[in-house]
């Protein structure tokens, strides 16, 4: 188990690293004026999307099995206390989150966007935010 937990924890880490630079990239690409340094920024995007969409999966898949181990079993699935709701709410929503970096990114490429630099640096902050609380929530078990 603890195999499958310290690869969950890499896998996690390192989509979380896409879901912290790829709003940053919309940044600078809501900012900038200049074709060639879009098409620059969009290739990077798209690469960095993909790779952490790649990342995501074997960190849910593992997050899954990890919670089947703990708390699964003969003696049928016991989900433990509300704490783990809350995490698998905000994991869905780190999902939602790397989805809606996508449709954004495909407005980038099309040329439709019409956020500002501003609102892509909000954007930014919520990964922040939901890290923050899955961290939160598995360390401490609040409730």
């Amino acid at each position: 188990m603890l195999w499958v937990k310290a690869f969950h924890i890499l896998f996690v880490v390192s989509w979380f690293s896409g879901l912290f630079y790829l709003p940053r990239i919309f940044v600078n690409l809501a900012m900038e004026k200049e074709s060639v340094s879009k098409e620059r920024l969009l290739l990077m995007a798209r690469k960095l999307y993909r790779f952490m969409m790649m990342l995501s999966v074997p960190a849910v898949l593992l997050g899954a099995w990890l919670l089947w181990l703990q708390y699964g079993g003969e003696g049928g699935f016991k989900m433990p206390g509300g704490w783990m709701h809350a995490k698998l709410a905000l994991v869905v929503l780190a999902i939602g989150y790397s989805h809606a970096c996508g449709a954004i990114l495909k407005k980038f490429e099309r040329g439709v966007n019409t956020r500002s630099h501003t609102w892509y640096r909000w954007f930014n902050e919520v990964p922040v935010l939901l890290l923050l609380a899955i961290v939160i929530l598995v360390v401490v078990k609040p409730f």
